[in-house]
């Protein structure tokens, strides 16, 4: 009976110190195996010249005495309507033309828009109320301008004119408030400078990557790169449906605003 007992315990103490061979060849790989997963350290950098970037080198542009960009198109110089087609009936554009090279909206003529279809891009506008402060809320000094026919940025005299605030000057109209009022008082002109990226649609017709808009009021940021949900309806939710490039568009809402010195840059 002793020698089965010291048999039993010899046994164990075998076992036990296989185990604990196991386990430190365990400990071993997984601590080898951890020093190859590590990241080999990134070389030092100590000479400037190891991050400076030359090529490709940005085109140099210059500027016309309007401060046009020598890349963009002239929408409007002044002089002609020729870049416009009526909206309602591609017929010649029959808004006013002024002797101080500005143009007004002829009230009961339509919106007009580009006769040239775009997809991205940069515009620039300026604008001007009506000289006769009339009207209140949307009724006062109202048009907008549309990208693609479908998304419009708000144009109205909202110079202390309360009106609701995603349908004020600047607003992506019933979809996003501008994050200030930067309107100034109606004799004085308006600049907008406006960075539009269109809507992205598969062959399908399904929206795979929705629009943006960044809108600079008078030197001020008011729309930080904000989602368009979809066409900016009067009634209604927004509408997705599938479309290309499509013109820009002016909107005639019965009230002579003035417009001058537009010019758009492409950016697809």
């Amino acid at each position: 009976m002793k020698k089965l007992l010291y048999l039993f315990f010899a046994l164990n103490i075998i076992f036990s110190c296989n185990e604990q061979k196991k386990e430190m060849t365990n400990t071993t790989v997984d601590d080898t195996q951890k020093e190859e997963l590590a990241p080999t350290p990134e070389k030092e950098i100590t000479d400037p010249k190891e991050t400076e970037v030359w090529d490709p080198e940005p085109k140099a542009i210059s500027f016309n005495d309007m401060n046009v960009p020598s890349d963009a198109i002239q929408l409007f110089n002044g002089t002609s309507l020729n870049q416009w087609i009526s909206t309602k009936d591609s017929t010649a554009a029959a808004w006013t033309i002024n002797s101080d090279k500005t143009m007004t909206v002829k009230p009961g003529t339509g919106d007009i828009q580009t006769k040239n279809n775009f997809g991205s891009v940069q515009l620039h506008l300026e604008w001007k109320a009506p000289d006769l402060v009339k009207g209140e809320g949307q009724g006062r000094g109202n048009s907008g301008v549309f990208f693609q026919n479908k998304y419009e940025v708000q144009i109205l005299d909202s110079y202390q004119n309360r009106t609701y605030a995603n349908g004020q000057a600047t607003s992506i109209y019933k979809q996003h408030i501008p994050l200030v009022n930067a309107t100034k008082p109606n004799d004085q002109w308006q600049t907008y400078d406006i960075i539009f990226h269109a809507p992205e649609f598969d062959t399908d017709g399904k929206k795979t990557k929705s629009g943006s808009f960044t809108v600079i009021h008078n030197g001020v940021l008011v729309q930080d790169h904000v989602e368009i949900l979809g066409s900016t309806e009067y009634i209604g939710p927004p509408k997705n449906e599938p479309h290309g490039k499509g013109p820009i568009k002016l909107q005639d809402h019965s009230n002579p605003v003035h417009y001058r010195n537009i010019w758009v840059r492409e950016l697809d």
